[in-house]
């Protein structure tokens, strides 16, 4: 079925399956893209307002099953149940499955119903920074989506290393498109500085009550422990003593899971120079206002942030972890600090507080990166490659065959 209810007659059906209806911010554009390639594309997470937006925005059907983020055994079984139910109704040739949880619920019920081609798009592995049993369970639970699916797609080449070297996948089953990331940027449209000159700059440090003239440090994400937002926080208190002048901006939603402690939140809500702005997808005009970002996380699969701050010629200082080494070219785009460390993480951004050439060169070479390599069009293409070589690899209909979308 189309969007507005009409079947697509002899269109191959593929069915993204994702936990959380945030998650359709991976498929922007590129749902769009494989409709009019001839695809009828499907969409299933559990309820969220973004669902109904995004169907209109990409002219696409999406469907809704409830699913925890948390493993949870009896909502697990009846979430399986439920993406079985849909799945039996859209009769889909291919399942795409995203994220840890959407990938294990999503390709248990694709495999039960015989769904010809599966995938899973691995996009984290929550339990490298995990402990004891819990980290056992999440190893296992992304054991059995790899064993689930015909084809494994990793956002990053870090990523599959460690997917490989823990034995989670067969290195045969495993590849990576281009050169990685989750959606690709669009480099030369939403996230281009040329759209956003110095006007916007400063109504949007206006609009923060913060002066045109000072320095800013900024974060987008969810402001969570595993984000690195403790030791952000730590690296800040120190930072503004040194720098009178600095501003820092947090953009993103506190989150009760995974919480920073109550502390935490509370120095950062007192300082008058720290500015949350919540969640706000309209991010170019923050970047616009920024100066450097950071983002000290623990771990990622490949995180969208650097690669559209690096396109908006801002130098980034991330953590030396799978993901973001495929982000940031330390020493050239950006730079790496370690981990959980928030002393490494201040002296990263103070080696960009101190010299202003180096920012602009790191600006520079960020997107010249980004242009060059992560091109959103240039990643859609491959997808569509890789849908077409599984589908002739079973002797299925291609959407060359059946025709491109009206």
């Amino acid at each position: 079925m189309t969007a507005d209810g009409a079947m697509a007659i002899g269109r191959v059906r593929v069915l993204h399956v994702a936990t959380v209806a945030m998650s359709t911010v991976f498929l922007r554009g590129q749902a769009g893209f494989m409709k009019r390639k001839g695809f009828d594309v499907h969409v299933l997470t559990s309820p969220g307002d973004e669902l109904e937006g995004f169907a209109r925005e990409e002219g696409v059907t999406t469907h809704t099953a409830s699913m925890a983020r948390r493993i949870s055994p009896l909502a697990d079984v009846g979430a399986v149940r439920d993406i079985r139910r849909v799945i039996r109704a859209t009769a889909p040739t291919v399942v795409h499955a995203h994220t840890p949880k959407g990938g294990l619920l999503g390709l248990t019920a694709a495999a039960s119903a015989g769904v010809p081609v599966r995938i899973y798009q691995m996009r984290g592995l929550p339990f490298v920074t995990a402990t004891g049993s819990r980290r056992a369970l999440l190893r296992t639970s992304e054991r059995v989506s790899c064993s689930l699916a015909h084809r494994v797609l990793a956002n990053s080449r870090s990523m599959a290393g460690t997917a490989i070297e823990e034995g989670i996948c067969p290195p045969a089953k495993l590849d990576v498109l281009c050169g990685g990331s989750g959606n690709g940027v669009d480099a030369n449209g939403k996230f281009d500085p040329g759209r956003y000159g110095s006007t916007v700059r400063g109504e949007t440090r206006d609009r923060l009550e913060i002066p045109r003239d000072a320095r800013v440090l900024g974060f987008v994400g969810r402001l969570v422990r595993d984000k690195g937002v403790v030791e952000l926080a730590e690296a800040w208190a120190e930072l503004r003593v040194d720098y009178p002048d600095l501003h820092l901006v947090l953009v993103g939603p506190l989150e009760e899971r995974d919480r920073i402690p109550r502390s935490t939140e509370a120095s950062l809500r007192s300082d008058p120079r720290v500015h949350l702005t919540g969640l706000d997808w309209e991010t170019p005009p923050l970047y616009a206002a920024m100066d450097i970002v950071a983002l000290p996380t623990y771990r990622e699969g490949f995180p969208n942030v650097p690669l559209e701050a690096a396109a908006m010629e801002l130098p980034v200082v991330a953590t030396r972890v799978p993901g973001c080494m495929d982000a940031v070219v330390a020493g050239e785009t950006g730079l790496l600090a370690r981990a959980r460390d928030s002393a490494a993480l201040a002296g990263a951004i103070r080696a960009y507080l101190d010299d202003a050439g180096l920012r602009a060169r790191h600006g520079r070479a960020g997107r010249a990166r980004v242009v060059r390599d992560f091109r959103q069009e240039a990643l859609w293409e491959a997808l569509y490659a890789e849908y077409c070589r599984l589908l002739d690899e079973r002797g299925l209909t291609t959407p060359d065959e059946t025709g491109a979308a009206a």
